[in-house]
């Protein structure tokens, strides 16, 4: 077992004839938040991706080099992309919990599909320890049976963050997951990083070098495709070795 969570070796990316990852080598510590920064279109989300093969329906999309799992290339012809996407959760920028399903289907849904539990009493089990986990189950235990639509958007964020814990993944991908809700909403999520990272890597794209800052163990910054600095938060910001990290972290590259 590889003592990382997630590695890649000369990953490139293109969609076409667009190189848009560009031959990027990474070590994704195993029990940290990892953030990915950079401007809007340098690749972050792309790569993303990448790390639960969500690429692979894209048909435009080639993926070369390797993706390693703990220690284990998703990438090989004997890996099924299912079986990856099922320990590696995915919360995208937007809120999205299936609006025709109760709060609680929407939590049990992935593990009825994948049939993770073999009775009722256990899927209740599982949804409550998963709202548990997501620091939603205090405002929902007593609206199980009502529809995502009646949830501010930060408790639609935790809701799809519960849907991922179910499915109890190894390593959670979260793209931009405050980028569309309110503050108040933003502080319950970031709070709820430092919990979930004792249990699961967590890899965190954000335009926001504020929230790396704030959030992240370890951060790399991307841009236009190319890894230009990584390595622990504190000194990236605090002692950045290349100038356009300097220059992203205080806000003078947008």
């Amino acid at each position: 077992m590889s003592e990382f969570a997630i590695e890649t070796l000369n990953l490139k990316i293109w969609y076409d004839n667009n190189m848009v990852i560009k031959g990027v080598n990474l070590k994704i510590p195993k029990n940290v938040v990892f953030a990915l920064m950079g401007p809007s279109g340098c690749g972050k989300s792309t790569m993303l991706r990448a790390f639960n093969r969500l690429l692979d329906l894209k048909d435009n999309a080639r993926v070369e080099g390797e993706v390693r799992l703990f220690g284990k290339n998703i990438y090989d012809e004997d890996v099924d992309p299912i079986e990856v996407r099922k320990n590696v959760g995915m919360v995208f920028q937007y809120p999205n919990p299936f609006p025709h399903l109760t709060i609680y289907d929407n939590v049990a849904i992935g593990v009825k599909l994948n049939r993770l539990v073999s009775s009722k009493e256990e899927l209740d089990k599982r949804v409550e320890w998963a709202l548990k986990k997501a620091a939603l189950w205090d405002e929902v235990k007593d609206r199980l049976k009502d529809y995502p639509s009646q949830l501010s958007g930060g408790q639609k964020q935790r809701l799809v963050i519960a849907r991922a814990l179910a499915m109890k993944p190894k390593v959670i991908l979260m793209d931009e997951p405050t980028a569309n809700i309110d503050p108040v909403g933003t502080k319950k999520i970031e709070e709820l990083l430092f919990e979930l990272k004792k249990d699961y890597t967590i890899v965190l794209v954000t335009h926001s070098p504020a929230q790396a800052a704030r959030v992240s163990d370890y951060v790399a910054f991307l841009y236009l495709g190319e890894i230009v600095e990584v390595g622990p938060t504190r000194k990236i910001f605090e002692n950045p070795e290349h100038e356009l990290t300097e220059r992203y972290v205080t806000g003078a590259l947008g």
